[in-house]
């Protein structure tokens, strides 16, 4: 498990989420910490380091 910080696409929050280090290709919904806006999670590892991440408003 990894954990990584970044801005909620919605309030702007620094918040962090724990990302599975085993699947290499992921895109999820997780809900914000601080306003609870559903958030898509898309990441990408290779060797189990993060190779890409992205937090976008659902639906864009």
């Amino acid at each position: 498990m990894l954990e990584h910080f970044f801005h909620c696409p919605y309030c702007w929050e620094q918040i962090s989420f724990l990302l599975d280090t085993s699947v290499p290709h992921q895109t999820y919904i997780e809900d914000c910490e601080v306003c609870c806006n559903p958030i898509e999670v898309s990441v990408v590892f290779e060797n189990e380091g993060l190779m890409g991440f992205t937090a976008a408003q659902l639906g864009q």
